[in-house]
């Protein structure tokens, strides 16, 4: 099986060449007048400038990661690749999402003309868009993998094994600067769409992406560093992750090269299917938000029926003898990753009973609201935890696991057992491609609406802009579902890698149970770092809130004729103080991820590290479900209030529940998604300085 590797790499140029035949589709639509070209101008340059300056000071702690892996290399305690292979990985990473965010501020004036013409051509034009991030991140990580696989095995002619444990440790570089990106883009976004809407709507009364405001532009453009940008670097680690653990979980089982190459030939299956899919998603005029949603659907089921189908023979060729188990696995991770989506939609989009419930309790003020937001996201927990909790044991069970202790055979049992839930978190995240596309596809929206709104375009053109934006936030909500189930998967998979890892690397058996004090020690204190990173996190955005609501009501004060038109407000300002507070602001929480599982470890040993794993996991698993829906809810009722419910715009309702949206956007768009990069930026680390803490550790 090891000579077929180089389907890879056709995976990898079929994806990059989809990406790039999109981009070159976009880039044929028109931007429209000078004044969208000027806006859009504005906000490329502003997102292109806030990139630049976190990638220089990323730089700086990758330069520092280097010399440290490089020293620890040098005297056998990590892989001697692991110091380049850090730095590859956060390289895609970052041209990941780089590609995606110069792809979404050229598409967001073109969408905005697009659906001048047409909801459909404006549907289009922003999907298109964000298929070009999709499809690079896909391509780019399984060319990654690719290559690496082709340089140990052929330059260096390593065994499956070595492969496998070597390459597991290449994803800390990905998931250490798609914590940045995310953190950071984060802040920006948050730190903006706060002040904007605390000051615009609230304080001024004026529309969202009024021209007036002096903050819009900086929302516009946080919408591209974070959501797309951040997203991009942040499902790419997870794809790489979850293809990496696979890779050394096969290998522990015994399955060798056919263990190795599965995962690889699902990766091509998903990006073939998610291709096909792309072609389905068009919409009709008029069309209200659940047959936007409904169109969206058919693409991503679509691509998930082809993957599910086309898994049986290519299991049955690569393991003839134990294929039909593995295809379950790999159907339980697909099906796990749309009923994921689905409970995220039903308890964020305004088509459903809770968003408009909470809508609903505007009508007694913003405490209601805030009480009602904080109950959905607790109680939407429910779903994907049980989604994910089923995925597990059944694809465990499928692969051929036990969970008999007694029997002759168990410890090769239970490893084939956890290559099913690694085979598994491959399913969910292979289609990939098409998901990330109807996720990326909503800042773009966004982007479109404001740019209709600031450049003055009829009003038709803006209820089309709405309705796309409207969907966008219900599919940037399923896509930060999808997002978090898949991390839940990989986490585990990359868990029991590091598991494996370590038993090599000690003398004493394992005790993992939780009466040993070391594994409970690290239970409390990953659950203390979600607390303690969520904290910091969330009072990042605070602050840099407050430095922008302070400045928006500076420059109305101080600058004459901006509430009547007549001059044009300060938005270099306002996108110069969230870039300063965004890039100070990110590096202790991101630092966190790195400081406490190597500290940890040294104080009670690779058991605590285990229980620390496994308290991270869980509960980063659940505080970033509940952050993400409470705060798409909260988005989403006031976007059904915008829509013409209790009173519409300006109505009192309105007020309490843009109060509600403000918190729900630290929740959403910074906290909650960056806690699923937390939990395997934490896993890949443990496995990287494994040899370390078990040389050093007091216990």
């Amino acid at each position: 099986m090891e000579n077929y590797f180089w389907i890879g790499f056709a995976g990898a140029l079929i994806a990059l060449a989809f990406a790039f035949y999109q981009s070159r589709r976009v880039m044929s639509f028109s931007e429209g007048s000078d004044e969208m070209k000027k806006i859009a101008a504005a906000i490329r340059q502003g997102a292109n400038a806030y990139l630049r300056r976190q990638y220089r000071t990323v730089s700086v702690f990758f330069v520092v990661m280097f010399v440290i892996l490089g020293v620890l290399a040098i005297t056998g305690y990590v892989s001697l690749f692991m110091p380049v292979a850090f730095i590859t990985g956060g390289c895609y990473s970052m041209f990941a999402g780089f590609i995606g965010m110069r792809i979404a501020t050229s598409a967001n004036a073109r969408t905005a003309n697009a659906a001048s013409e047409s909801l459909n051509k404006g549907l289009s034009v922003a999907f298109s868009s964000g298929a070009v991030m999709g499809f690079t991140v896909v391509g780019l990580g399984v060319l990654d993998i690719s290559v690496w696989f082709h340089i140990l095995k052929y330059v260096f002619h390593f065994d499956a094994v070595t492969i496998s444990q070597n390459m597991v440790m290449f994803g800390m570089g990905a998931s250490a600067l798609a914590l940045f990106a995310r953190v950071g883009g984060g802040i920006f976004t948050k730190a903006a769409d706060v002040g904007a809407d605390l000051v615009g709507k609230i304080e001024a009364g004026i529309p969202e992406d009024d021209p007036r405001n002096p903050a819009v532009i900086a929302d516009n453009v946080g919408d591209n560093v974070g959501d797309v940008a951040g997203m991009g670097a942040d499902l790419y680690e997870s794809y790489i992750g979850s293809i990496l653990a696979t890779f050394a979980i096969g290998t522990a089982a015994g399955y060798g090269w056919e263990g190795v190459f599965l995962p690889v030939c699902i990766a091509v299956l998903g990006i073939i299917s998610s291709v096909v899919g792309s072609f389905m998603i068009r919409t009709k005029e008029k069309a209200d938000q659940a047959a936007l949603l409904r169109t969206l659907r058919i693409g991503t089921y679509t691509a998930t029926a082809i993957s599910a189908v086309a898994a049986a023979p290519l299991a049955y060729w690569i393991m003839p003898d134990r294929w039909f188990g593995i295809w379950i696995s790999i159907i339980i991770g697909l099906v796990g990753g749309v009923l994921i989506a689905y409970v995220t939609e039903h308890y964020t989009s305004e088509s459903y009973k809770p968003t408009r419930e909470l809508a609903e309790a505007t009508e007694t003020g913003a405490a209601t609201v805030m009480i009602g937001g904080i109950s959905l996201g607790m109680f939407s927990t429910l779903g994907p935890i049980l989604i994910v909790a089923a995925s597990v044991l059944v694809s465990f069970l499928a692969a051929g696991g036990s969970l008999d202790t007694s029997a002759a055979n168990y410890t090769l049992l239970f490893s084939r057992g956890l290559y099913g839930i690694g085979i598994a978190s491959v399913g969910m995240l292979s289609t990939l491609g098409i998901t990330l596309a109807t996720d990326a596809y909503g800042p773009v929206a966004d982007n479109a609406g404001g740019i209709a709104e600031m450049a003055g375009l009829p009003e038709e053109v803006r209820e089309r802009t709405d309705a796309l934006d409207s969907l966008g936030n219900t599919t940037a909500a399923t896509g930060k579902g999808f997002a978090i189930g898949s991390a839940a998967l990989t986490a585990l998979a990359l868990l029991v890698s590091y598991v494996d890892i370590v038993k090599a690397k000690v003398s004493h058996v394992l005790n993992l149970t939780l009466i040993n004090p070391s594994v409970l020690i690290g239970l409390f204190v990953g659950c203390m770092l979600v607390y303690v990173f969520s904290a910091l996190t969330m009072r990042s955005v605070q602050r840099a809130a407050q430095s922008i609501v302070l400045e928006v009501r500076r420059q109305f004060k101080e600058i004459a004729g901006i509430m009547d038109g007549t001059a044009e407000p300060d938005y270099e300002a306002c996108v110069d103080l969230c870039t300063r507070s965004a890039l100070k602001e990110m590096i202790l929480p991101s630092l966190l991820s790195i400081i406490v599982p190597i500290s940890t470890g040294l104080v009670v040993g690779v058991e605590g590290v285990v229980g620390l794993l496994g308290g991270v996991t869980v509960t980063g698993f659940a505080m970033a479900v509940f952050m993400s829906n409470a705060g798409g809810a909260w988005d989403n009722s006031k976007k059904y209030i915008e829509g013409g419910a209790f009173g519409g715009n300006g109505s009192e309702c309105h007020k309490a529940a843009v109060i509600g949206d403000t918190v729900g956007d630290p929740f959403k768009d910074t906290s909650g998604p960056s806690l699923n990069i937390l939990i395997k930026l934490v896993t890949t680390v443990s496995i990287a300085f494994s040899g370390f803490i078990a040389a050093f550790s007091l216990f």
